[in-house]
């Protein structure tokens, strides 16, 4: 039995995190729906694994050269997950919700207006676009909000009835529990806030389900309050890079919001929706390092904002899309120490009301936490 739990511990910890940095490679002719470019987890696939629901690349760099493979899943999903030809474990590949299959009120596809992320995790780019994505000088290297607009699989903007319309059916047709709605950033001091601030109070009208938020920080903190006051339980202000080094290399445009500004609003939003419900999505790979990463992410725990680290994934059709993804052993020496201090301080993902840190799928970090946390 001891052997047992040992090993169980060592797939946890370890494992998981070879498979989300390295990817997976799909063995003969797969018949899986992929969404390809975009915002959030794009060419990845959910992926229930050893009790952990994960987002695996499957169409990057790094997982065309995985030594992880998948056979050809069954009816149900079901399929071998091999190490270097040798079957480890059996994994289940989270099918299309039922929701996908219905259209709004004015005849849009409902998969069109937001999609399933992870296994129960509702999420929409309510604004898709950005004032930085067209312009090469001010443009985030590694963004892709602009792909699924291209390749249609999305619309530009998602009124306030639509996100409704979603939400309701989400729900009681598949058991959503949570909505996660980010968007680009607009040409206004309210950096997006007022547009989520609209489609909070819309889908509350229709159905009680935890809300995330996620825009730059707005000129005027006041929206935290006015969100907060819609029905939003989180907010996420994304910082993607935390030195200006990287900052000023790679999002150029978004750095014009300095890192002190970011530390404003992050003080102000933790006063509205408290320690843990504001998060900040950090991708390592871009050029900080993990010494780097964890200095800041000891400082926002310190104030009460949660630090959801993720390995950066190169996205095709993106200046970045040929940039290697982090090593294992790099998200290793980032993700331990991490878990522990987030578990000291008893910040765990679990105990957050909504978000992408209260998900986890987009990374390991929460099986860290588990680790120092027992």
């Amino acid at each position: 039995m001891m052997n047992t739990v040992t090993k169980t511990h060592q797939i946890d910890y370890t494992i998981l995190n070879d498979i989300q940095t390295q990817g997976i490679r799909l063995e003969g002719k797969q018949n899986l729906s992929i969404r390809e470019g975009g915002a959030g987890p794009t060419d990845h696939k959910a992926v229930s694994i050893f009790n952990s629901t994960l987002m695996i690349p499957v169409l990057s760099l790094s997982a065309k050269e995985s030594p992880f493979t998948v056979t050809e899943p069954t009816k149900f999903g079901y399929a071998s997950l091999k190490k270097d030809g040798e079957t480890i474990t059996t994994i289940r590949f989270i099918g299309e919700p039922n929701f996908y299959k219905e259209k709004s009120s004015d005849g849009i596809p409902l998969w069109k207006i937001a999609r399933l992320h992870s296994k129960d995790v509702l999420a929409t780019t309510v604004l898709q676009n950005c004032i930085r994505y067209k312009e090469k000088e001010t443009s985030c290297q590694f963004c892709a909000i602009g792909e699924s607009l291209k390749n249609n699989t999305t619309i530009a903007y998602k009124k306030p009835y639509h996100l409704a319309e979603v939400a309701k059916i989400a729900v009681e047709k598949d058991g959503i529990t949570q909505f996660v709605m980010t968007t680009g950033t607009p040409a206004s001091d309210d950096r997006g806030a007022k547009i989520l601030f609209e489609s909070v109070v819309a889908v509350k009208k229709e159905v009680n389900i935890p809300i995330q938020v996620q825009c730059e920080p707005p000129s005027d903190f006041s929206w935290f309050v006015k969100l907060k006051e819609a029905g939003a339980n989180s907010i996420g202000m994304h910082l993607e890079a935390v030195t200006d080094r990287v900052r000023n290399k790679i999002m150029s445009g978004k750095a014009q919001v300095s890192l002190a500004f970011y530390f404003k609003a992050f003080k102000s939003a933790v006063e509205v929706f408290g320690r843990g419900n504001v998060s900040t999505y950090i991708l390592a790979g871009l050029g900080d390092t993990p010494k780097e990463i964890l200095e800041i992410s000891k400082k926002l725990i310190a104030i009460g904002v949660y630090p959801f680290v993720v390995p950066f994934v190169p996205v095709r059709n993106t200046p970045l899309a040929n940039t290697p993804s982090p090593t294992k052993e790099f998200m290793h020496q980032i993700l331990d120490p991490l878990g522990k201090e987030l578990a000291i301080a008893g910040m765990l993902s679990s105990n957050l009301e909504s978000g992408c840190a209260k998900c986890g799928a987009c990374s390991t970090l929460s099986a860290f936490e588990k680790k120092y946390a027992l």
